[in-house]
């Protein structure tokens, strides 16, 4: 009986935009993650993470990112996910799109988080993965809302939440390379969705769903 149920279908989710695949982080990917991480994610005098994992020692910054990404992936069940999805531009790792959620079922609410290598940044790739997402949320998971956020001065952010709909949803305070750092935050309802004229196509989402919704493994097609 338990050969039909899979212990772990988000292995086969895959969403496809025009020009991007993403799936859900792999070992293998991880890696090269980490040798785009090495590369650089942003210019040194700036620093766009409430956490500034990336001021980590290239020693410490692979272990360290493999370490969050097993936590993630370890962490979801009942309802409460951080689905790291790798970005692909013609099979190579260009960065990374996060889906979390807590309590899923109740809330109906997703939040976004993503970074591109900085070879990759201002080509629109951005907006696609997000886009993607948010789709992958809005028709699949049925969620209702999702959130959003970026420090006052990281405009390439705040610009794609924008144009796809999201609203400013008030600020908070944090403290970074101590300094006091403005984050602005946003929500997007569904119906205020500015959808992209592309389709995504995803595989796997049948059974990933509910795994991620609720936590529950669906049994596969006999």
């Amino acid at each position: 009986m338990w050969a039909m149920y899979d212990p772990w279908p988000l292995r086969h989710l895959v969403l496809r935009t025009p020009r991007l695949e993403l799936r859900p982080d792999d070992d293998e990917g991880l890696l090269e993650l980490v040798a785009l991480a090495r590369q650089g994610v942003h210019p040194d005098r700036t620093m766009p993470f409430a956490h500034p994992w990336t001021d980590a020692s290239p020693e410490d910054l692979g272990p360290n990112t493999v370490r969050h990404h097993w936590q993630q992936r370890a962490a979801i069940a009942d309802g409460n996910f951080g689905l790291q999805f790798l970005v692909r531009l013609d099979g190579k790792v260009i960065g990374v799109q996060g889906l979390t959620a807590e309590n899923f079922p109740v809330t109906r609410e997703v939040a976004s988080g993503s970074w591109l290598g900085m070879a990759y940044q201002r080509q629109g790739y951005g907006t696609e993965m997000r886009a993607a997402v948010l789709m992958f949320a809005f028709d699949h998971l049925g969620a209702l809302t999702a959130r959003s956020s970026a420090f006052t001065d990281n405009a390439a952010s705040r610009g794609v939440s924008l144009k796809l709909g999201y609203r400013p949803d008030g600020t908070q305070l944090h403290v970074v390379r101590d300094k006091r750092v403005v984050e602005e935050r946003f929500l997007l309802e569904k119906a205020n969705f500015v959808r992209p004229e592309w389709t995504l196509h995803t595989q796997g989402a049948e059974a990933s769903v509910p795994f991620l919704a609720t936590g529950h493994i669906p049994p596969k097609e006999p």
